[in-house]
C-alpha cells in the first residue's frame, strides 16, 4: 500500500501566507483605529469591519484584543528593527562607521515618515510599564536599539568617538532623536525634504557621539 499522502511545507505555505494575509489586514486596520480614537474605545467588531472579515477571524487568529494588540505591538517594532538593520551597509563596502550610522538614522527617518501611524502607536505605548506585552516590546524595542548601539560600538573600536561615550545609552538618544525629529517633521513641516531632515539629524548625532579630537 502506498503510503498515505500528507501536507507538505509548500502545500501549508498558500494557507500560511493567507493567514499572514490575514492578520496583516487586522494589523493595519488595528493600527487605523487605535491611532483614530484609542485603544480602550477600539471594540474587536471595528477591527473587524475596518479590516473586511468576520469578528470570527478576528477570534480564529488572536484569543482577544489584548493579544491581537500585543501582536500588532511585537510585529509592528520587528518591522522597524529589520529596517533598521538592513539598512546597515555590507561591511565588503567598506564603508566607515560615521557614514554607515547616518545611514541607519536616515532609515529610520523614512520608516517613520512612511508608516506614520503605526510610528505613533509604538511611541504612545512602548514606554508604558503597566500592559500585558510590555516584557515583548521592550525585548524587541531593545533589537531596534541594538542596531544603532552596534554601529556606535564599531565607531568606539576604532577610536572615532569621544572616549568616554556610553554606547548603550548613546544608542538609546539616538532612536529617540529619530522618532522625536521624525514625528515632528511629519506634523509640523511636512513640506521639508527628507534629506534636510537627515542632514540636521546627522549633525545632532555628531554632536552626540563627538570625536577623540574634541571630547565632550
Amino acid at each position: 500500500m502506498e503510503p498515505m499522502n500528507v501536507s507538505t511545507p509548500a502545500a501549508d505555505r498558500p494557507r500560511n501566507g493567507r493567514r499572514e494575509a490575514t492578520r496583516r489586514k487586522l494589523f493595519e486596520a488595528a493600527v487605523t483605529l487605535i491611532s483614530e480614537q484609542g485603544y480602550g474605545s477600539t471594540t474587536v467588531d471595528e477591527i473587524a469591519e475596518r479590516a473586511g472579515v468576520a469578528k470570527g477571524t478576528v477570534y480564529y487568529n488572536f484569543a482577544g484584543k489584548n493579544e491581537l494588540y500585543a501582536a500588532l505591538m511585537e510585529w509592528g517594532v520587528t518591522r522597524l528593527a529589520d529596517t533598521l538593520r538592513d539598512s546597515v551597509p555590507d561591511p565588503e563596502r567598506q564603508v566607515e562607521p560615521r557614514e554607515s550610522l547616518a545611514t541607519v538614522l536616515r532609515a529610520g527617518v523614512v520608516f517613520i515618515s512612511t508608516h506614520e501611524a503605526l510610528a505613533r502607536l509604538l511611541m504612545a505605548e512602548a514606554w508604558r510599564t503597566n500592559r500585558a506585552w510590555y516584557a515583548t516590546i521592550r525585548q524587541i524595542r531593545t533589537e531596534a536599539i541594538g542596531v544603532i548601539t552596534g554601529q556606535l560600538d564599531a565607531m568606539v573600536e576604532r577610536g572615532l568617538t569621544r572616549p568616554d561615550l556610553d554606547t548603550a545609552l548613546a544608542g538609546s538618544a539616538l532612536f529617540g532623536m529619530v522618532v522625536t525629529v521624525a514625528l515632528d517633521w511629519r506634523t509640523l513641516q511636512p513640506e521639508r525634504p527628507v534629506e534636510e531632515i537627515h542632514t540636521t539629524l546627522a549633525h545632532m548625532a555628531d554632536g552626540l557621539i563627538g570625536s577623540p579630537a574634541s571630547p565632550r
